[in-house]
């Protein structure tokens, strides 16, 4: 018996269950344990590559499990959370059975639009398994990193309530603004740079050490507002890096 082909695929499934427990935590609104266990998810989705391709055991079962895992962490619990941002920004009671609560409050069925992202998830995650281009590098936002933006928006309201993105998020057209937006992200064919490194020279991972050292000054200079600003500066240097890739080619 093979033990350690199963080792990645546990990994998957810690991820699996850290996106299930993560899913009670965001119906119920405890929005700081939902952030730790979408991130030791996210950890779990990292390592099972990694322990895959050390291990030499990579299959498609596990690339199918991975997606299946990365569904409810990164897809079903980032959609709930901006669910629940939109109750508090349209100030409803409420969405209960479309509209009335189990004590026949009204309501609205608005805040349902949050869900646009788990749909715009699962959509993503289906064309990454039959994608061949997608193996070094990414095409459109990954589904961890649109989860790690919209986890860490209730986030900046409980803890950094100075901060001027508060009156951001309180703000029903902005949240549908980025659900729309990363909905979009995740499906676009932006070419996005990864951040695996095939050898460690300044030369062949410029981008990369630029991205790292800009994510650390803004976590030191912002704390919890980093985190939409890191993922919006990934996609913004992979766009420049296309362009410059592109006018080298010329």
């Amino acid at each position: 018996m093979n033990v350690k082909r199963y080792i990645p695929n546990l990994l998957t499934l810690g991820n699996l269950l850290c996106g299930t427990i993560a899913t009670i935590f965001a119906i119920k609104g405890d929005f700081f344990a939902t952030a730790i266990l979408v991130m030791v998810g996210i950890l779990f989705d990292f390592f099972d590559g990694f322990a895959a391709r050390i291990l030499k055991v990579q299959g498609e079962l596990g690339k199918q499990l991975d997606s299946l895992a990365d569904m409810v962490t990164s897809g079903v619990v980032p959609g709930i959370v901006m669910m629940q941002l939109l109750v508090e920004a349209f100030d409803v009671d409420a969405v209960g059975y479309f509209g009335v609560d189990s004590y026949g409050t009204t309501g609205s069925n608005l805040p349902y639009l949050g869900l646009i992202l788990t749909l715009g998830a699962a959509y993503r995650l289906a064309k990454f398994n039959i994608d061949e281009r997608q193996l070094d590098s990414f095409i459109g936002v990954p589904t961890p990193a649109m989860s790690l933006f919209v986890i860490s928006l209730p986030l900046i309201v409980q803890f950094d309530k100075e901060s001027f993105l508060v009156s951001l998020i309180s703000n029903q057209y902005f949240l549908l603004l980025i659900t729309v937006l990363f909905t979009y992200l995740m499906n676009a064919e932006i070419p996005l740079f990864s951040l695996k490194f095939k050898n460690f020279s300044f030369k062949d991972n410029v981008i990369k050490y630029v991205f790292l050292l800009l994510s650390v000054l803004l976590i030191v200079a912002l704390k919890i507002a980093a985190v939409p600003a890191i993922i919006l500066a990934y996609v913004v240097l992979s766009m420049v890096n296309n362009s410059d890739k592109k006018l080298s080619s010329k």
